[in-house]
């Protein structure tokens, strides 16, 4: 990553209206890409933290779109929290426009720089171990799904085309098997086969959209446990984070990639598949959480198709995998040469846990469903 001058980051810095005087900068890098820097302000009595940010421009190529997502769904939250009585100051990130009325900066290179306020005595998490934690991500999700639930999702652009478009991602497949660019093919015969006996459940949430059965909604994209802030006193979910991938999709994409990430048993880079798995306990923590939140926002084909959810967003990850190792590890970051087929037979493995689990899982969904509509 290249570093950034003095000069220029006081320059990027002064384009914002920050509150007091300028005491401490911190380099807070942790990704390859983007720049990421921890200011603290003082006016004399108290002090204001922020976190600048420069935009991935590489993935995200269009940054007045990412931009008019963020600045847009921050501000209908900031909104419905007020009138609920809540602090929005904590419940939703708070973006700063530029002295120029602009939701970020452009620096004399053409990197292109965001701000929002630091919310303190706050943590995040990368794994969900208990089920009390599952319960309060679940919670999280599901608060975020329906608050934004009468937001016009067509308003949002679509800043990663078909990111979550199944059979497209079964398409790349067959492209990268028919190419087999780097003569991996003959290794993957059995994960191929699973992928392919599987590509008819790839259509069935896209299906159900063009038939107008579940509605278009804004999603997340990148419901993980480690974009949920967690309150340091009271360990209660305060917010969702990293709203880069905010756009138009389906509730089922969140739901299930929030279990296909969470709700497991192990790392995805764990190569043992005996120690891999679903965690029944988990899910059914995380299910309890997102749907006594989001139950009655959403409706009820989405609902049905929350546990498919889980089974065709880990088939769909697997798939990904398994392209990228065909296409020679082009997309995925790796560590060593079969780290994505390690990745993908993970996915696999858990696809069949959720197979055998399906019915546990309908039951469980339908029990708390039945219960929010009771309790709500």
């Amino acid at each position: 990553m290249k570093e950034i001058g003095t000069t220029a980051l006081n320059k990027i810095i002064e384009a914002f209206p920050f509150s007091g005087e300028l005491k401490h900068i911190e380099s807070t890098d942790t990704g390859l890409i983007n720049s990421t820097y921890m200011l603290t302000f003082s006016d004399g009595n108290q002090d204001f933290q922020y976190v600048l940010q420069k935009i991935n421009t590489k993935v995200f190529k269009k940054p007045d779109e990412l931009m008019s997502n963020i600045m847009n769904v921050t501000g209908f939250l900031r909104n419905k929290i007020n009138l609920s009585g809540g602090n929005s100051a904590r419940e939703t990130l708070t973006f700063l426009y530029t002295k120029n009325n602009s939701p970020y900066y452009t620096d004399d290179e053409g990197g292109c720089w965001r701000t929002y306020t630091y919310i303190n005595k706050s943590y995040t998490c990368d794994k969900i171990d208990s089920e009390i934690k599952a319960f309060r991500s679940g919670k999280a999700f599901g608060k975020f799904q329906r608050m934004l639930s009468d937001f016009p999702a067509a308003n949002l652009f679509e800043t990663i085309p078909h990111f979550h478009d199944t059979p497209s991602r079964y398409n790349d497949l067959k492209k990268a098997v028919e190419e087999d660019s780097f003569s991996r093919l003959g290794s993957v015969r059995d994960e191929l086969s699973f992928a392919l006996e599987r590509e008819k459940d790839a259509s069935r949430l896209v299906d159900l959209a063009a038939e107008g059965k579940i509605p278009m909604r804004v999603t997340h994209n990148d419901t993980k446990i480690n974009n949920v802030l967690f309150d340091s006193i009271t360990n209660e979910a305060i917010c969702v984070i990293d709203l880069d991938t905010i756009m138009p999709g389906l509730s089922l994409y969140d739901f299930g990639d929030s279990i296909r990430s969470g709700a497991v048993t192990s790392d995805e880079n764990e190569k043992d598949l005996s120690k891999y798995g679903l965690d029944i306990g988990l899910f059914k923590s995380y299910a309890e959480g997102f749907i006594s939140e989001a139950g009655q926002a959403l409706n009820e084909e989405e609902i049905k198709n929350l546990a498919f959810s889980a089974k065709l967003m880990t088939l769909e990850c697997g798939v990904r995998f398994l392209t990228d190792y065909l296409n020679g590890d082009t997309y995925f970051k790796t560590d060593y040469p079969e780290h994505n087929l390690v990745r993908c037979r993970t996915q696999f493995k858990l696809v069949e846990d959720i197979e055998k689990h399906m019915d546990e899982m309908n039951e469980c969904v339908n029990e708390i469903y039945r219960r929010s509509l009771i309790e709500g």
